[in-house]
């Protein structure tokens, strides 16, 4: 109702072969994205998904595949922490700067049971994928460059949720993102430091 949406289903054959409908918004699990997305591309929709766009290397490369083929569809993932007030306030006072940025990202996620679909790695892709994802996309919009190198390392915990990633960039700037499950409720659940001159 707040968006004006005509009309919510589960019956994704009759929604693709809808003539009247162009746009399609996939806010599934997470390992029903890649299969969704390829049949609104096949099916010329318009598509705005929840993120992970997809859950594996081979699902990325076919559906790059299927969207080279097309010329005008809009294909948006749900990366929303860019379009957050704060973020474009800094971006803006970043757009001066050339030379390269530290950024760190510190994310207080909190404890998520292993038996949640979110920790299974065929379903929600555990929560680096499933999750983390939002502030790697978000460093990347700051530095307004790609991704040059990363690496990761876990914690040693059978959910595999906490994580530090490092990013290095094209232009020379790197990220640092701490996502962590284990720490207080009463340290902030996000926080970011740009430094740059």
């Amino acid at each position: 109702k707040k968006f004006g949406f005509l009309e919510t289903t589960t019956n994704v054959n009759r929604l693709l072969s809808d003539k009247k409908t162009n746009a399609v918004v996939i806010a599934t699990r997470h390992n029903t994205h890649a299969d969704f997305v390829l049949e609104a591309l096949k099916a010329k929709k318009h598509i705005f998904v929840e993120k992970p766009l997809c859950l594996t290397i081979e699902e990325l490369d076919k559906i790059e595949a299927e969207y080279s083929l097309l010329n005008s569809n809009i294909l948006m993932l749900g990366f929303n922490r860019r379009f957050a007030p704060q973020v474009q306030k800094m971006k803006s006072l970043l757009e001066g700067i050339s030379g390269p940025k530290a950024m760190v990202m510190t994310i207080n996620a909190g404890e998520i049971k292993m038996d949640h679909w979110t920790q299974d790695l065929e379903v929600g892709g555990g929560r680096i994928v499933g999750e983390a994802c939002h502030f790697i996309d978000l460093l990347r919009f700051l530095v307004g460059k790609p991704i040059k190198n990363y690496q990761i390392q876990f914690m040693d915990t059978s959910t595999r949720d906490s994580a530090i990633i490092q990013l290095s960039f094209e232009d020379g700037s790197i990220g640092n993102i701490n996502y962590l499950s284990n720490g207080s409720k009463s340290f902030p659940k996000e926080k970011l430091e740009v430094f740059a001159k």
